[in-house]
């Protein structure tokens, strides 16, 4: 048996007591890279969650901005109206205007709520795992 096949068999058995430094080195940069593509793939993950929060958050202001651009066309036709027309029919644009405002302001309030669950665009959680994972890594070579 050569030397490559006797490295190869240490390494795929995991016989650490056996294997050299350099095999040591080699396991763990593999280990390491492949933690580090886990973490990768984690990160994408959360991201893709908080993308999908704050999207709906920026979908919720926009249909508060449309009810906004309603509310004042109904505000300028009622002053149209109070102009040209009796009271009564401005009356009910002016009342029409303000519900779709005050419902434009709830949205927008909704809308805000949900941006700001959304946190920040840092991905935290895959943060910390990988703090996690490099002390517990550290900490078994330190031996």
């Amino acid at each position: 048996m050569d030397e490559d096949q006797l490295t190869r068999e240490r390494l795929a058995t995991g016989g650490a007591a056996d294997a050299s430094t350099g095999e040591l080195v080699s396991r763990l940069s593999h280990e390491v890279s492949e933690l580090v593509r886990h973490g990768l793939r984690l990160a994408q993950t959360e991201m893709s969650a908080k993308a999908k929060k704050a999207g709906v958050g920026a979908g919720l202001f926009g249909g508060a901005g449309l009810l906004a651009l309603y509310g004042v066309g109904v505000l300028i036709a009622a002053a149209v109206l109070a102009l040209s027309l009796a009271l009564d029919a401005w009356l009910a644009a002016l009342i029409v205007g303000v519900v779709l405002l005050l419902a434009a302001g709830a949205a927008s309030l909704f809308g805000k709520k949900q941006v700001e669950q959304a946190g920040p665009v840092v991905p935290t959680e895959t943060v910390a795992n990988v703090k996690q994972d490099v002390r517990a890594a550290t900490k078994g070579h330190d031996r």
